[in-house]
């Protein structure tokens, strides 16, 4: 079975608009809640969110086509293109089988303002269908992985994941699984979302599911506290460069870590709320470890689902302990929630980032805005609570889980030549 790495990483995220930022912003603790500034949200429950700050997509996409583009898409294209440049992939295109390098791009939502856009425009109007030729193009969710394999002639494997908050993990483990069997050479995985628009914060007020904690957006995302009041949306993207070892290494790449492992499996439970006993994510970081060829003492650090939501965050938890038994209070635990909100279909991706960087600079980022502990948590847990922690890593597992029950593990373990 071909080993897999990753050699390039790109982030447009809350708290930092390329991977440099992100990482700084993930060792400070920087909260990226604030009011809405998309449209007005004062008639909403929740008027606020994590946004991305200060970015222009005429600064990275061609004015044309950037008007062609829903956010989502605009994101995408501006993540992956950190990505190939820091994998230095963007200047040996020539050097590459463009049959055997792919993209696997996931979003939860995908062209949710292009829709609502157009909906509205239609409502407002005399009935006359006028809806424009990007329509369609705009708000498909596998669009984005269309664009970015015209940006660099790709034509490998091409699609979209979708399994609401757990996207682009899945999209990790469909680029694992691709180039693990030989099929594969290269591929750029992730995710994006823009669904802070008023349909998206109006759905998930409507579901009671995202904070109300208007006086103070910055310490909104709360996991963990036993104040969470439920989770803050996110927008942004994630994006991966995954490569087979040998092909990475006869080019000279410079090697993050390796992706060593992953699982998917389903609740079958319930559309929203996970298993109480936290069943589907006992099995999903059983199967992720074994896959990897670890046993559960070889993990050094989980970043949790953690949404700041009261069931979820305590059915993860009991899941961690079932699994890991007394080396669950060796581990580091955090969120890194806390800081970016939740970008849905792009969460897996950034999270994921943010783990094959800690690997890297050797450090656990932490779970900020913890105020009061909650007596359902055992306390000998570290959750590295509002500082970051360094410390010695070998291995990093990822947890993203998603409405429908979707649960999804990843595993990056630090490269070894």
């Amino acid at each position: 079975m071909k080993r897999v790495v990753v050699t390039g990483l790109g982030a447009l995220t809350p708290i930092g608009n390329t991977v440099p930022a992100y990482v700084e912003a993930l060792k400070a603790g920087k909260s990226g809640g604030g009011p809405i500034t998309h449209f007005d949200a004062s008639r909403f429950k929740t008027q606020f969110a994590c946004e991305v700050k200060g970015f222009d997509p005429m600064a990275h996409l061609d004015r044309r086509e950037a008007r062609r583009l829903d956010r989502f898409s605009q994101f995408a294209l501006v993540a992956a293109a950190e990505a190939m440049r820091d994998a230095g992939l963007a200047d040996q295109l020539d050097q590459l089988d463009l049959d055997r390098a792919g993209v696997i791009w996931a979003s939860g939502i995908g062209g949710l303002q292009t829709l609502e856009n157009e909906i509205k425009q239609f409502l407002e109007g005399d009935g006359t269908p006028r809806y424009s030729p990007f329509l369609i193009p705009r708000m498909i969710i596998d669009i984005a992985a269309g664009h970015i394999s015209m940006a660099y002639g790709f034509r490998g494997v091409n699609y979209a994941t979708v399994s609401a908050c757990a996207s682009s993990s899945h999209a990790l483990l469909d680029a694992l699984e691709s180039i693990r069997s030989g099929k594969q050479d290269v591929v750029i995985a992730g995710g994006s979302e823009a669904a802070i628009t008023s349909t998206g914060v109006g759905g998930f007020n409507a579901m009671k599911a995202l904070s109300t904690r208007n006086e103070d957006p910055a310490t909104a995302s709360r996991p963990f506290d036993s104040d969470r009041d439920g989770f803050v949306l996110g927008e942004g993207a994630g994006a991966l460069i995954l490569e087979e070892l040998e092909h990475a290494r006869k080019r000279n790449a410079s090697i993050y870590a390796e992706l060593a492992g992953g699982a998917a499996t389903a609740d079958a439970y319930h559309i929203t709320a996970p298993h109480p006993e936290g069943l589907g994510a006992k099995k999903v970081m059983e199967n992720a470890i074994r896959d990897a060829g670890l046993k559960p003492e070889a993990i050094d650090y989980v970043n949790v689902h953690g949404t700041s939501t009261s069931l979820g965050d305590v059915a993860e938890v009991k899941a961690i302990q079932q699994v890991f038994g007394e080396h669950a209070y060796a581990l580091n635990i955090s969120s890194t929630k806390s800081m970016t909100g939740h970008l849905l279909g792009a969460a897996g991706a950034i999270e994921a980032i943010a783990g094959v960087v800690a690997l890297k600079h050797q450090f656990v980022p932490p779970t900020i805005n913890h105020f009061t502990d909650d007596p359902d948590l055992d306390p000998r847990l570290n959750f590295t609570f509002n500082h970051a922690q360094e410390r010695p890593l070998r291995n990093v597992l990822s947890n993203t889980f998603g409405f429908g029950g979707h649960n999804s593990s990843v595993i990056f373990r630090a490269y070894k030549d």
